[in-house]
């Protein structure tokens, strides 16, 4: 995949190899500061090293916005048992596709971030775990591995050092479910990708029962800068409390769609407007689903936003992974909140019934009202069934296809009722009543 060209507005971390000749090699790596802040890593002490990460603000890039640094501190490093690293690459979540790029244009930069979480919990072995549809990237990964050891930064004594630490690929089979860090760790380990029951939660209990530092690609491949540039420079570029930049995958109704690097607390009208050209044949926005399909959507008076963890919570949505999918005046709410539930009824992995029962409804009742059939009770009835999700579930996949459930209800409530008007039965009776 070719990345979009720079935008002037981009603050360019992550992405600054990007448009290099053959970025994903390591000597373009190594000759654009590459494993210089491994190096720098290698003296200082973990406790040093979780510091300077909790100094930075960086919040896991997932979708979750968990502090990093904190996440990592909950490693028991004297524990007797391995420690081990994985990466989440289980990229799942429709409307976000910025940790392939990242693989792809970029991949040492996720080894060093990697073998830098190694340092700070003294583990010496690590996985990525790299979703079923982005199998050919398992060969960019794979490539960038065995450059990376045969040139001696993986492996024994990495770059002279005493360190050692050994890095594998493993892909799934393209399961959504996969994507929530205890279910990935499952299926990893070779059995049905389901969530666990926490505690114990994966910092000491997580790949094959040991301590495991668990994040995504993006959340790694911010660690380099971090350590080489220092925290208190990378929490500058974001907000209080929101370090840094976020790989933004803008889609849906844009004339420059694409991912960019942007500051956290970028302007999300700005964003639309600007970076992404806006919306095109002189179109209005009607809505914004700010971080991928599980996040409550926004109306367009809602957007003007700053695009921080804190400030979209403020609105009662989320940050989440970064798909910012934009909506013009043209969009069927309704049919978009059925697309929704179809892909969550067929994701859910079925092991607990408040998901696996709640989906399916979700999707057959919103099915009846697009096709005409519904009746002034089931709006209300989408609504509650969604609510009686949240907080039900084993995983946060309930509350993924609840959450953006209810704001849609909530918030475009007539888009629902002049479906339900269109029932002959309905219209007929409404009529009668009159």
């Amino acid at each position: 995949m070719l990345y979009n060209a720079p935008h002037p507005l981009e603050v360019k971390i992550l992405s600054r190899r990007f448009h290099l000749e053959n970025s994903a090699s390591l000597d373009t790596y190594l000759a654009s500061d590459g494993f210089v802040a491994f190096k720098k890593a290698y003296e200082m002490t973990p406790d040093d090293i979780i510091n300077e990460v909790k100094t930075s603000n960086l919040r896991g890039r997932g979708g979750a916005g968990f502090p990093t640094g904190m996440k990592w501190s909950f490693v028991p490093r004297s524990s007797p048992k391995p420690k081990y690293i994985v990466v989440n690459a289980d990229e799942s979540e429709p409307g976000t596709c910025k940790d392939r790029v990242l693989m792809e244009n970029d991949p040492h930069q996720l080894i060093e971030g990697i073998l830098i979480a190694g340092l700070a919990v003294d583990a010496h072995a690590g996985y990525i775990y790299i979703r079923g549809e982005y199998r050919y990237l398992i060969e960019v990964m794979e490539k960038a591995i065995a450059e990376a050891y045969s040139r001696g930064y993986l492996g024994k004594n990495i770059a002279g050092t005493n360190f050692n630490f050994d890095l594998y690929v493993q892909h799934g089979a393209g399961a959504y479910e996969c994507g929530e860090e205890s279910a990935l760790l499952e299926s990893l380990e070779g059995k049905r990708g389901i969530p666990r029951i926490r505690p114990p939660f994966p910092a000491v209990a997580g790949a094959f029962q040991c301590p495991t530092v668990l994040n995504n690609v993006e959340t790694f491949c911010s660690v380099p800068a971090i350590i080489r540039d220092g925290g208190a420079a990378y929490a500058a570029l974001g907000t209080p409390r929101n370090g840094g930049t976020k790989m933004v995958c803008l889609s849906g109704h844009l004339n420059k769609p694409g991912v960019y690097e942007l500051p956290l607390g970028f302007n999300l009208l700005t964003m639309i407007n600007e970076v992404g050209g806006g919306i095109p044949n002189g179109k209005k926005l009607k809505a914004v689903v700010p971080g991928g399909s599980s996040c409550p959507i926004l109306k367009a008076e809602e957007c003007d936003v700053a695009m921080d963890y804190d400030s979209v919570a403020k609105l009662k949505s989320m940050l989440g992974s970064g798909g910012v999918v934009i909506m013009d005046e043209t969009t069927d709410i309704v049919k978009v909140a059925l697309r929704v539930m179809r892909f969550y009824a067929h994701e859910s992995c079925g092991w607990c019934i408040p998901c696996r029962e709640g989906t399916t409804w979700l999707k057959k009742m919103l099915q009846r009202i697009v096709d005409g059939h519904g009746v002034p009770s089931d709006v209300n009835m989408v609504n509650e069934l969604a609510k009686n999700m949240l907080g039900r579930t084993f995983c946060p996949l309930g509350d993924a296809a609840a959450m953006p459930t209810i704001s849609y209800v909530e918030k475009f409530r007539d888009e629902f009722e002049a479906y339900v008007r269109k029932n002959p039965i309905v219209s007929s009776e409404l009529v009668s009543v009159g």
